[in-house]
């Protein structure tokens, strides 16, 4: 909100205005309904671990982060150009592979990833689009200076929390957003819907039927899942509600079962097809994946895309953008290190206080060391998970990443955030919705903005011009 000069930024000035002649105790009050509004409606999610099924409220903060509309182009160009080299790269790596035969990618980290599916190998998805729905995690560190932490693209969450967020608000503070005209997203489930559906199979005949498939009640991001089912006006099934019906997947229904055209899975690879991967997965439908690789459905995300978030291929994507759209990238990565080459596994175990290292297959916060915050005896039994088994490891510095205010009982207070905006991605183009979920590290100090680890979560404006 302030500069380094201690002069409120201009995007800030309205808000920063109206903040200064606000009672401090009607935010109080105002932070503590919106707390009671998450907790009435059930916006939770499970966190893995300690305790089975351990359901947490994810904690909203009411200062929203602000973004101006020159600020949004600048992210949404560099967006939109790393969505379209990731959809290439998918397509090429399971066809023609030219990125491997050019020696911009080694072979052996594609070879080697479990995140490579085989059975994806020639199948081309209806319309061409493997990530319909992209979450780009994104850092700051100085004014003009934006940095991609990873791609999501296999099952990315926390929309919900995006449209929730700017629903408490909108309830709190009316008065806010007479006065400043900030750019919607409220219509997000509408867009993701018309998304989805222009992604339908050839064989599809009249309007598509689309469904969401969860997991079930005990997975994290429930909540997430029927919320965006209700608000798409789509069926939530479970694996146990399909099976394939004349080489189609067909949802169970008072009238019996109607043929699906496009699945928003929120389910894991693995545990799509017991027939073609975990034989042990009662989450998935058996032989969902010969209906898919015949065009009799579309399957969003497309089976393999986790291969593009890989963290040992996050390196590599400046080359990846290069190479399917003959330029440099208009948004920079976080300078990384693959612990699975000796000279720079060397130069980690020598400078672990220092480093960030995350699991390779990692998510949610799970699994990782923050160097600077870490004890000895924590840094020292990372040093053995690296000599043991290095190659599931990266390690990227820790930067100096932007604060923006949260409420507090003593008044504001500087907290490390990070931003995720939703892409929807169609043969009809690539929707970014302004603004996304931004998280935020409750706890002074801490960069690990996950809500599995205590994040938060904030509104995120994005001005319009």
């Amino acid at each position: 909100m302030m500069g380094s000069d201690e002069n409120v930024r201009r995007p800030y000035d309205d808000y920063k205005s109206w903040l200064d002649q606000e009672n401090v105790k009607r935010l109080h009050r105002k932070s503590a309904d919106a707390e009671a509004f998450f907790r009435k409606t059930g916006i939770t999610f499970n966190v893995y671990g300690q305790d089975e099924a351990d359901e947490r409220l994810i904690p909203f903060d009411v200062v929203p982060r602000v973004l101006s509309a020159r600020e949004w182009r600048k992210l949404s160009k560099g967006i939109e150009q790393r969505v379209r080299a990731i959809n290439a790269f998918l397509y090429d790596i399971y066809h023609r592979q030219e990125i491997l035969r050019a020696g911009r990618v080694p072979v052996e980290l594609i070879a080697n990833n479990v995140a490579f599916l085989s059975q994806m190998i020639g199948v081309n998805p209806p319309g061409g689009i493997y990530t319909h729905i992209i979450g780009t995690d994104i850092v700051r560190t100085g004014e003009e200076e934006f940095y991609v932490l990873e791609d999501n693209a296999r099952t990315p969450s926390g929309v919900s929390y995006m449209l929730e967020n700017r629903e408490t608000m909108l309830q709190m503070f009316p008065e806010l957003f007479a006065k400043i005209k900030v750019q919607e997203v409220s219509n997000y489930p509408r867009q993701l819907r018309r998304s989805l559906a222009a992604c339908a199979p050839p064989n599809c005949e009249g309007k598509p039927v689309v469904a969401v498939l969860t997991p079930g009640i005990h997975n994290s991001a429930y909540f997430e899942h029927s919320f965006l089912a209700d608000h798409m006006g789509a069926e939530l099934v479970e694996g146990h509600d399909l099976k394939i019906v004349d080489g189609r997947v067909a949802m169970r229904t008072t009238q019996g079962y109607t043929a699906i055209d496009v699945l928003y899975r929120r389910v894991d690879d693995d545990y799509l097809d017991p027939l073609n991967f975990n034989p042990e997965s009662m989450l998935g439908v058996p032989g969902i994946m010969d209906v898919y690789r015949s065009g009799g459905i579309t399957i969003a995300n497309a089976p393999g895309t986790g291969i593009s978030d890989d963290k040992a291929l996050y390196s590599y994507m400046p080359d990846i953008v290069e190479f399917y759209t003959g330029e440099k990238p208009l948004l920079e990565n976080v300078p990384t290190w693959r612990c699975s080459e000796k000279d720079q596994l060397a130069y980690v175990l020598e400078h672990l206080e220092e480093l960030v290292v995350k699991e390779v297959h990692g998510s949610g916060g799970y699994g990782m060391l923050v160097g600077p915050a870490a004890s000895k005896k924590e840094v020292a039994a990372f040093r053995a998970k690296l000599i043991d088994n290095a190659s599931n490891y990266i390690a990227q510095p820790t930067l100096a990443l932007s604060t923006v205010p949260i409420f507090t009982k003593k008044g504001l207070a500087p907290r490390h955030v990070d931003l995720r905006p939703f892409v929807l991605v169609s043969p009809e183009g690539i929707n970014i919705t302004p603004g996304g979920l931004t998280r935020v590290a409750m706890t002074e100090g801490s960069l690990v903005v996950n809500s599995s680890q205590g994040g938060g979560t904030k509104d995120t404006w994005v001005l319009e011009e």
